[in-house]
């Protein structure tokens, strides 16, 4: 078969399933095209995207800026590797570190490869500036966190299907309660080796399970008490999903860069990717002062991609975009306007409990247990009508538009969802 003749959804479905590794169990439609908060299946049908590539896509599906500056780049220089400077990067370090305030980058790929780099500068820190004897930092994590699945990073994860069978496991983890300031105080007074605190300012993954709004300031304020780096993994929240720059400054209201970030819940850490690219090319970046990241010397990490120019081009054009069209206070204003309606919907619904989330990210808690079926096939009747979203924790529904979405299509879409989840009342 070739590249460009024309496929079936079920076509599609058995060579991903007889040629592709088993490690997925996406919904049941395939996809040909994207635009703005649509994308179309090979059929044809039309559906709104409430996933966005799980936040990857905040800027919409091709948007034409971000395609653009990929476009023109991948037509003079796509790789040179760090062997060599190239004429991107340092333009991209300087724009993404003057647009979050941090003195220095480094660029990786992929979330997982940023998070496993925010690990190895924590621990570099820990030993040769806090002077934790080598080997013996520990890093505090979340219960029921989300921050990858490399063998590192699933060492602390929850997760057993993702843990089971895939050990041996790396040491140096404490995991504490979620939005438990106590455990975290208590966590960081057990041990001198504490390098760094990491922690999902609103956890995606576990549901869109959102803390109180003190917990990140409070959670920054023990850190520097205790000189231990805080450390945000905002790879989803991060980027205007929430309503704000960074989920780390919770309801704040400042507009595209958030005034208070020094003095409220600034990370010491900044983990960053997904919409750091747009959804268009594989981009990823932790940020740093200079106190932190220059402990990180030549030979000490890296990626062959890791800041090439296409990505550089891309990240630019995608962080422009979040700041042109104020993509943060749009999703203030649709995030607040969802969820008014769907409570208006879910004050005499029997299968909704609830809706919670943070401009647009957002979800709703299925009343049934977390073992049913009920979310998966609220998510198929969802399809049929018209909107993709996909079940989180078995008895959660994840809604995540793309952050361009207007008043008349967020409306239209709760009406898809009220009218989809009334053929699942009691």
């Amino acid at each position: 078969m070739l590249t460009l003749d024309k496929i079936t959804s079920q076509q599609a479905i058995d060579l991903e399933d007889k040629h592709g590794a088993h490690n997925y169990h996406p919904l049941p439609v395939v996809l040909s095209k994207g635009e703005g908060v649509h994308v179309w299946d090979v059929e044809g049908k039309k559906y709104y995207d409430f996933l966005s590539a799980y936040s990857a896509v905040n800027q919409g599906h091709c948007h034409p800026k971000i395609v653009n500056a990929m476009s023109r780049q991948a037509e003079t220089l796509t790789l040179t590797s760090r062997a060599f400077h190239n004429d991107m990067l340092g333009r991209f370090e300087k724009y993404i570190t003057d647009f979050f305030q941090f003195d220095k980058v480094l660029p990786m790929n992929t979330g997982a490869e940023a998070v496993e780099t925010a690990i190895k500068i924590a621990r570099k820190w820990a030993y040769e500036v806090k002077g934790v004897e080598e080997t013996e930092a520990q890093i505090i994590v979340a219960n029921n966190n989300f921050h990858g699945r490399t063998t590192t990073v699933i060492s602390f994860s929850n997760d057993e299907n993702a843990r089971k069978n895939f050990g041996p496991f790396t040491p140096g983890f404490i995991k504490i309660p979620y939005d438990d300031i106590q455990a975290l105080e208590k966590a960081i007074t057990s041990s001198k080796n504490i390098a760094g605190f990491l922690i999902e300012p609103i956890q995606g993954e576990a549901g869109v399970y959102t803390p109180a709004d003190d917990y990140m300031s409070k959670a920054k304020e023990l850190c520097n008490k205790h000189n231990v780096l805080f450390m945000a993994d905002e790879i989803q929240t991060g980027i205007a999903r929430t309503g704000s720059l960074l989920a780390v400054c919770g309801n704040c209201n400042c507009e595209n860069h958030c005034e208070r970030q020094s003095t409220y819940s600034r990370p010491d850490i900044l983990i960053l990717g997904k919409a750091l690219s747009g959804g268009a090319y594989p981009v990823s970046a932790v940020l740093a002062d200079n106190h932190i990241m220059n402990v990180i010397k030549p030979g000490q990490h890296g990626s062959t991609f890791g800041g090439n120019p296409v990505a550089a081009a891309v990240g630019m054009a995608a962080l422009e975009v979040i700041k042109e069209e104020k993509l943060a206070q749009n999703s203030r204003k649709m995030g607040v306007l969802f969820r008014s309606e769907l409570n208006k919907y879910i004050e005499n619904s029997t299968i909704v409990k609830l809706v919670r989330g943070r401009g647009l990210l957002n979800a709703i808690v299925i009343n049934d247990s977390q073992d049913s079926s009920t979310a998966w096939d609220i998510c198929m009747a969802l399809r049929d009508n018209g909107l993709l979203a996909k079940p989180t924790h078995g008895n959660i529904i994840r809604f995540a538009p793309p952050l361009v979405m207007n008043k008349e299509q967020l409306l239209d879409c709760v009406s898809i969802i009220t009218k989809t989840l009334k053929q699942f009342e009691k």
